[in-house]
C-alpha cells in the first residue's frame, strides 16, 4: 500500500490515502472499541447470475489476456523478476537504473500471469519456470526484508529501495499470493517449491501487530518504526490476514478476523459491506475462491456475494451520474482508484464523491469479472468498439480515459492489468482459484475463520474441512 504523497514522487499516494478518505471517514471519529460488527446485517442482496461466453466473448478475453500478459513478460527485469509498477502504454520497456521503480504487489500480480501464460500456451514452459525461479531466488536471497516484509517500491535492477518508501505489509501479501500460487502450479519444480516455502514461512506476521492483539500495522519504516495506521476496516486486508492467521511459522490469533469493522452501506436496492473504490472489494478474490464460504461468526458474512452487490451498486451508481457525465451509461461504467488529468486519484462510489469527472476507468469492470460478467463484459467490449485504439494497445487497455475532457492515460499500471487478468482467467477457468486454494496454509485459515454453507458448481474441494 501507500502511505501518501513525498517529495521522492507524488504518485506514492495510492490506497492509503484513498483508505483514509473512502473507508474510513466514518470510522475516524470512533474509538476502537466502536468499531465492531453490526448487531444485525442483512448481508449482501444479490446473488450470481449465470452467464455463459459465447465465442466472441472469449476470444476478447483471449486477446485481453493475452496483451496483459505481456505487460508482465515485458516490463520486468530478467535478472531480479521485478514488474515496474506503471510504464507507457505505447514504446519498448523502460527498465533502467534510476528509472521507473518496480512494484512488489505487480510483481505478485506477474507471477501469477506467468502460471496462467504457461497453462495457456503463451509461454514455453522452461522460459516461465526459469523467470518465476529468478524472482523467487531474488526475493528469498537477495531482497532487502525486515522480519521477511518486504519495501513497497524497488530499483528493478537492483532491489533497492525507492522513494523512502515503507516496508509494505498489503503489498508483501499480495506479492506473497503471486508466490503462493507459483508454488501450486509449477509443484513439480523442487526449488520453485522450496523457495516460495522459505519467502511465506519467514514473514513474521506477530512482528507487524507492533503490539496490539489482533490488528496488523499497515507498515514499517526504518526512520520512524511502525506506521499509526492499522488493517481495522474492510479492504483488500483479507488476504493479508488469511496469510497472517495461517501462517505455520508466526500465526496471529483466529479473533485478528472478526476485530476489523465491516461498516455496511445499502444502495439501489444493494446492502453490502463497503468501501467505496471498486478494487478493494476485488483484489483478495483475485486469488482466495470465497465461493460458498461465510464468516463462521454471526453475521455471517458472504464476501463473495459482497463483491457481487457491490459491483452492481456501483454499475447503477454511475448510471445515476448519466445526466452530468453523459458518457456513464448502462453499458459503459466504471470508476476506481486511477490516474485523471490530474493525476493519481482515490475515488470510487456509491457513495458520491464531488471528484468524479467523467473518468473511466476500465480495470473497474475488468477486476470484477469473475462476480458479474453479465455487466462487466458487456462494458468492456462497449468501451473498446466505442473507444477503439485510443484507449486499448499492446497491454489492453489504458489506466483510464476521459471522454468529456478528450485524455487517454498514456500509462497503464500493473495493478489494474493484473486484477482484470487474473479475474477474467478465474471467470473462464477458475484456475487462479484452484492453485492458490491448494496452499495447505491457506486451507488452515480458512478452517479456522469461515464456514462453507453452500455448494458452489466448479468449486474446488475444501480439502481439510468439507465442501
Amino acid at each position: 500500500m501507500d502511505t501518501g504523497p513525498s517529495d521522492e514522487s507524488p504518485r506514492r499516494a495510492r490506497r492509503s490515502v484513498l483508505r483514509a478518505l473512502a473507508c474510513g471517514s466514518a470510522l475516524a471519529v470512533l474509538p476502537r472499541a466502536a468499531r465492531a460488527w453490526p448487531a444485525q446485517s442483512q448481508g449482501p442482496t444479490q446473488a450470481r447470475v449465470a452467464y455463459s461466453l459465447s465465442p466472441d466473448d472469449d476470444a476478447f478475453l483471449d486477446d485481453l489476456a493475452r496483451r496483459e500478459f505481456r505487460y508482465f513478460w515485458e516490463q520486468a527485469d530478467p535478472h531480479t523478476g521485478l514488474v515496474l509498477d506503471r510504464a507507457k502504454t505505447k514504446g519498448l520497456p523502460d527498465i533502467r537504473q534510476g528509472g521507473p521503480p518496480a512494484s512488489i504487489a505487480s510483481t505478485g500480480f506477474g507471477l501469477t500471469a506467468i502460471a496462467i501464460a504457461v497453462e495457456r500456451g503463451w509461454v514455453e514452459p522452461e522460459e516461465a519456470r526459469e523467470r518465476v525461479r529468478i524472482t523467487l531466488e531474488f526475493f528469498a536471497e537477495r531482497a532487502t526484508q525486515e522480519h521477511g516484509w518486504f519495501y513497497h517500491f524497488l530499483d528493478p535492477l537492483t532491489g533497492e529501495r525507492q522513494w523512502s518508501c515503507e516496508i509494505s505489509s498489503i503489498d508483501t501479501a499480495l506479492l506473497l499470493a503471486g508466490v503462493l500460487t507459483a508454488r501450486q502450479k509449477f509443484a513439480d519444480d523442487p526449488e520453485i517449491v522450496r523457495l516460495a516455502t522459505q519467502i511465506y514461512h519467514r514473514v513474521d506476521f506477530q512482528w507487524m501487530l507492533d503490539g496490539d492483539p489482533y490488528l496488523l500495522s499497515q507498515g514499517w519504516k526504518p526512520e520512524t518504526d511502525f506506521l499509526d495506521s492499522r488493517w481495522d476496516s474492510y479492504s483488500e486486508l483479507m488476504i493479508l490476514y488469511l496469510l497472517a492467521i495461517g501462517s505455520p511459522s508466526y500465526p496471529i490469533p483466529p479473533e485478528s478476523w472478526i476485530a476489523w469493522a465491516r461498516p455496511e452501506i445499502a444502495y439501489a436496492g444493494y446492502s453490502f459491506v463497503n468501501c467505496a473504490p471498486l478494487f478493494i472489494h476485488q483484489y483478495s478474490h483475485a486469488w482466495v475462491d470465497f465461493r460458498g464460504l461465510r464468516d463462521k461468526v454471526a453475521p455471517h458474512f458472504d464476501y463473495f456475494l459482497n463483491s457481487i452487490a457491490a459491483t452492481r451498486a456501483h454499475r447503477a451508481f454511475c448510471m445515476s451520474l448519466s445526466r452530468e457525465l453523459p458518457d456513464y451509461s448502462q453499458n459503459i461504467w466504471g470508476i476506481t482508484s486511477s490516474d485523471s488529468i490530474k493525476g493519481y486519484v482515490s475515488w470510487g462510489g456509491p457513495p458520491l464523491d464531488p471528484r468524479i469527472d467523467g473518468t473511466l476507468v476500465p480495470s473497474a469492470a475488468g477486476g470484477s469479472l469473475m462476480f458479474t460478467p453479465d455487466i462487466c463484459l458487456p462494458a468492456l467490449r462497449a468501451m473498446r468498439e466505442k473507444f477503439g485504439d485510443r484507449i486499448y494497445g499492446q497491454y489492453g487497455f489504458v489506466d483510464a480515459f476521459n471522454p468529456i475532457q478528450g485524455w487517454v492515460d498514456p500509462e497503464v499500471i500493473g495493478l489494474g492489468l493484473g486484477i482484470t487478468l487474473l479475474s477474467a482467467e478465474n471467470l473462464r477457468t477458475g484456475n487462479v482459484w484452484r492453485w492458490f486454494m491448494r496452499n495447505p496454509e491457506l486451507d488452515r485459515a480458512l478452517g479456522l475463520v469461515m464456514q462453507p454453507y453452500r455448494r458452489v458448481a466448479g468449486a474446488p474441494q475444501r480439502t481439510l474441512y468439507g465442501a
